[in-house]
């Protein structure tokens, strides 16, 4: 059976950065700025407050996991109240030993290994957007023995570090989001398969993007008349049928074209087009370039892959 989620983690292309512990003591507060990337954390002792912009704080304890999809801005500190120290996070990380924050001697009051990881898929601001912002789980003892696997592997030189690393992160990002309760996620792909009807219908999205869906087609493999599945979809994904299909098709497109080896009528074929003229034409107007210029620009460097951003939520209305 199909399983979207791990569509959408493959095809974002996860690779381990950077992960080290993290403990404090007495009065601290740490700010960061936005960063983007992935980050995560896993608190193996004692307790603390994060306060993610855009979402209310939480208490952090023994056992809790922590992944930010894109990591905006956030406070972590002591239960005390505390002034925070602004810490950049764009900056290059220390390679020392554990940091610490607040009172230098002494037991800690919490501890924590965490870090961050990047998305090498241009795609990523695209397909992060059907994940939470913040996802918080607690009692998962397997989240918090993979994080640490992931910084065990990340400190060592081994024979075959970035392939067992990236396969690490991928497990570490499954397992994470799929205990999330999908009832209590935000609007997305989460929720969307926590729903049995809109989950049968972006499994058929997923295992057949060749074929030429319309909404009637996807409200029948629901078992819901038109209308109800176009409202129940869109409010549980947060996108339309037609624009969530749309916006995976285009990102299996981009990752058949960046590998390269393709016909651009096979490539148009597994997304769902006639002919490479209509496909052709789909993609320039979807990411901004036609599909040639986009394979050439893939050979040359990861920047030149980006769309523009003015593409990334441009996604025609259709039905």
């Amino acid at each position: 059976m199909t399983d979207p989620l791990s569509d959408v983690i493959q095809l974002l292309h996860p690779r381990a950065v950077f992960s080290k512990g993290i403990s404090g003591a007495g009065c601290w507060a740490v700010r960061y700025t936005e960063f983007g990337q992935p980050g995560f954390c896993a608190v193996t002792e004692g307790r603390c407050r994060l306060a993610v912009d855009g979402e209310s704080p939480v208490v952090l304890e023994a056992g809790d996991f922590v992944l930010l999809p894109a990591t905006p801005a956030f406070t972590m500190s002591g239960l005390e109240p505390a002034v925070p120290k602004l810490v950049n996070s764009n900056r290059p990380p220390a390679v020392d030993e554990e940091v610490r924050y607040g009172r230098r001697e002494g037991p800690p009051d919490v501890r924590q290994f965490g870090g961050y990881f990047a998305f090498e898929s241009p795609d990523a601001p695209l397909l992060v957007s059907l994940l939470p912002r913040m996802i918080h789980i607690r009692g998962v003892p397997r989240l918090t023995q993979l994080v640490r696997l992931v910084g065990e592997e990340a400190a060592c030189d081994n024979i075959g570090r970035d392939l067992v690393l990236a396969r690490l992160v991928e497990i570490l990002l499954i397992e994470a989001l799929r205990s999330v309760p999908g009832k209590a996620a935000q609007p997305g792909l989460l929720r969307g398969l926590a729903d049995p009807r809109i989950a049968a219908a972006l499994r058929q999205m997923h295992g057949d993007a060749e074929r030429s869906w319309t909404v009637k087609d996807l409200a029948r493999e629901a078992g819901m008349s038109r209308s109800a599945f176009f409202d129940r979809f869109t409010r549980t994904v947060g996108v339309r049928p037609m624009e969530y299909l749309l916006r995976w098709r285009m990102a299996v497109a981009k990752d058949l074209l960046r590998r390269g080896g393709i016909a651009l009528d096979e490539v148009a074929k597994r997304v769902g087009y006639g002919s490479a003229s209509t496909f052709s034409t789909a993609f320039s107007r979807y990411a901004g370039v036609p599909p040639g210029r986009f394979m050439r620009a893939a050979g040359a460097s990861p920047e030149a892959l980006a769309w523009p951003r003015q593409f990334q939520a441009a996604v025609p209305a259709s039905s």
